[in-house]
């Protein structure tokens, strides 16, 4: 059975804060396995929960990439999606309502996909706000509640 989070665990998860470990650059670092690059780390946010940032990128296409943040569900395997920054390397379309687009773009949970039983973060919206993977790194970490080692917002390129 899937796990199922409503839109207020959903954002209480997001900005709940998250400080970064002190070698947390080091490992960031992408390793490369079967035709792309790489990571993945863990968190755990100041209320306890567990976080995974997942980092992926092709070695082909630098557009196409995902930095991903998860949510580790409590006593389970599942990592629950919670935004995922994509590259402009293919068409999103967002089922329910019916629109299409090839561009950058942020997919964010939600409950309402989840009730109509698809994906935890089936919904998109394109955005400006990155045009690489250093910067939705940046994006993620500015719009997720990450906190530098020495307490401050994050940055990174």
């Amino acid at each position: 059975m899937a796990a199922r989070l409503t839109d207020l665990e959903i954002a209480r998860l997001i900005g709940e804060e998250k400080r970064l470990p002190e070698d947390y650059l080091s490992r960031l670092e992408l390793k490369s396995k079967k035709g792309h690059k790489e990571k993945e780390i863990s968190v755990i946010g100041n209320n306890g929960s567990s976080f995974i940032i997942i980092l992926r990128q092709s070695l082909l296409n630098p557009l196409d990439f995902s930095v991903i943040l998860g949510y580790q569900i409590p006593n389970s395997n599942v990592v629950f999606r919670l935004r995922r920054y994509n590259g402009k390397s293919h068409q999103h379309m967002n089922k329910i309502e019916g629109d299409e687009f090839y561009d950058f773009h942020i997919h964010y949970a939600t409950e309402r996909y989840q009730t109509f039983g698809m994906e935890e973060d089936s919904y998109a919206l394109l955005t400006d706000n990155f045009s690489d993977f250093h910067k939705a790194v940046d994006c993620l970490f500015s719009e997720c509640g990450f906190i530098s080692p020495s307490g401050s917002q994050m940055k990174l390129f």
